[in-house]
């Protein structure tokens, strides 16, 4: 586990607009950490891009670490959940919500190049700090389960083949798509994403009842 590092006492009065300076160093620090990673990240240039102080970061967060743990919290598993768990809460047929879902990932050259934000820092921290591993399991348990639940219900409502085992077919698909991405990025290469999104894809038509099958 990580150590640490002092908290400087805080100084100075409360900032104007707490929550506003909150909010700009979170997506200030998410940007940073997913740049170069969280141990590499430098609180510098955190401050610059969040137009903030020292003292203003150290009002918020204790330590270098309880700013990782608040990104991964609010900001990792917010952008998680409102991209895998959401769409498919209200999806008719969830083969088509996650059709949609996968269609939608960014191909990008920079996107591709810096990888899947939660798989980045899972890989980084998750062997070196418990407080990480604690948290990206949490987010990745949502967007599976938030998958599983979905396959579920399209099940009940028989669009979903019932010879499924959904929690097994969740662990499946964000095991694989997790995995492309982590050899697009290796590649430097969206080709290998786009490879990836068209078998996925495939995978997921094979999911549908015979008599759903055709009906989009």
């Amino acid at each position: 586990m990580l150590i640490a590092g002092k908290r400087p006492s805080r100084r100075g009065a409360t900032p104007r607009d707490p929550e506003r300076t909150r909010g700009r160093l979170l997506k200030a620090a998410f940007k940073e950490m997913h740049r170069s990673g969280f141990r590499s990240a430098d609180l510098d240039a955190i401050l610059a891009k969040a137009g903030v102080t020292k003292g203003a970061l150290y009002y918020h967060f204790d330590n270098k670490e309880a700013l990782g743990y608040a990104v991964v919290d609010e900001v990792i598993a917010s952008k998680v959940h409102q991209k895998w768990v959401q769409p498919l809460q209200n999806a008719k047929n969830p083969i088509d919500g996650l059709i949609r879902i996968f269609q939608s990932e960014s191909l990008k050259r920079e996107d591709v190049q810096r990888g899947c934000y939660l798989l980045n820092l899972s890989q980084e921290m998750s062997g070196l700090d418990e407080g990480f591993r604690r948290r990206t399991a949490r987010v990745y348990k949502d967007w599976h389960d938030g998958m599983a639940e979905a396959l579920g219900e399209g099940q009940k409502r028989r669009v979903v083949r019932s010879d499924i085992n959904a929690k097994e077919t969740a662990t499946f698909l964000l095991a694989a798509w997790e995995g492309y991405a982590v050899l697009a990025k290796n590649a430097q290469d969206a080709r290998m994403l786009r490879s990836g999104q068209k078998i996925l894809i495939r995978h997921l038509e094979s999911l549908r009842r015979a008599r759903a099958a055709g009906r989009r």
